[in-house]
């Protein structure tokens, strides 16, 4: 067996399991498919972290997880997971474009992606006015126009981070009150450079090489009419990233995992922890507490052998 703990996903919640599992004395490899840290390497300002009372940005973080999990003795690898399947004995195989490994147990915390608009013209100008990271792109449109899509607390941030750019933010939402945290919708709400268009969506994203603008629909009265601006961020909710589990384990519609309260999955050994769980609260100290619970669980399985059927039951009954 290469190890006794495979995580697959660096993000905060594999990150936190890999700490977990390692102080618990156990072998672990962190496999990540790019740099490890996930989608808060992009959040500029996290403020909801216990422990920084002026916040901390995501690139600070994440690896500041990554090295306190290297020192315990987890081992970090660029990997990209393509299938888990049980072994011929216990534990499971991991296989990866690099090769396969061995482990007792398995925690995916592979995360999320953004879902799609899926309207004309947003596979095309993908990465051309499309993106999903203000803090990244958010100076290039300095001083322009730029929309929105969304009205949780991942568009509120995107929103706040990039009205300190653009001269004006455009945020879409389909319904009449913003859905998130109530110091971002405070803020959201007192910018002067952000615009709210409830009750609208957008259909179609304008542009040939680049994005141009955006056609927004009113939903009460149904007219539509063309928006222009130079960059697009949506935010719309996301899927699971889960694709190389195939049909193994329960899925919920958005393709994340059922687990129990303890993270276990259905099947013996493998557990799931983070954004990419079902029912997860998707915030950075939940995701990190799913780690730290998911690695502790694994330790007792590999020590007592054990996998109650309850945990069975409880995660077909959420299914």
């Amino acid at each position: 067996m290469d190890y006794e703990v495979v995580i697959i996903g660096g993000g905060v919640a594999g990150a936190t399991a890999a700490l977990f599992a390692a102080r618990h004395g156990r072998s672990t490899a962190c496999l990540d498919s790019a740099i490890a840290g996930g989608q808060l390497l992009s959040i500029s300002k996290i403020e909801d972290f216990p422990g920084f009372a002026d916040g901390v940005a995501g690139f600070e973080l994440c690896p500041a997880l990554q090295e306190q999990a290297m020192n315990a003795g987890a081992e970090f690898r660029t990997a990209a997971v393509e299938a888990i399947e049980p072994t011929a004995g216990d534990g499971w195989t991991v296989a990866t474009a690099d090769g396969p490994l061995t482990a007792g147990a398995v925690i995916v915390a592979s995360g999320s992606t953004p879902r799609k608009l899926g309207v004309p013209g947003e596979e095309q100008l993908q990465g051309r006015g499309i993106s999903h990271c203000a803090s990244c792109d958010g100076p290039i449109y300095r001083d322009g126009t730029v929309v929105v899509i969304g009205a949780g607390d991942s568009a509120l941030l995107e929103a706040l981070e990039l009205a300190q750019f653009a001269r004006e933010v455009v945020l879409v939402h389909r319904g009449d009150a913003l859905e998130g945290q109530e110091t971002y919708t405070r803020r959201v709400l007192e910018s002067p450079a952000i615009t709210i268009r409830y009750g609208s969506v957008v259909d179609e994203v304008l542009g040939e090489e680049r994005l141009q603008g955006v056609r927004v629909r009113d939903l009460a009265s149904g007219s539509s009419e063309e928006l222009e601006a130079g960059a697009l961020f949506p935010y719309i909710g996301s899927l699971g990233q889960t694709a190389f589990l195939g049909d193994r384990v329960a899925l919920d519609e958005n393709g994340r995992i059922w687990t129990d309260a303890l993270m276990r999955t259905e099947l013996a050994g493998l557990l799931a922890a983070g954004d990419v769980r079902s029912e997860s609260v998707a915030q950075a100290i939940a995701v990190a507490g799913d780690g730290a619970t998911a690695a502790v669980t694994a330790d007792r399985f590999l020590r007592d052998g054990a996998w109650p059927t309850a945990a069975a039951a409880a995660v077909a009954a959420s299914a």
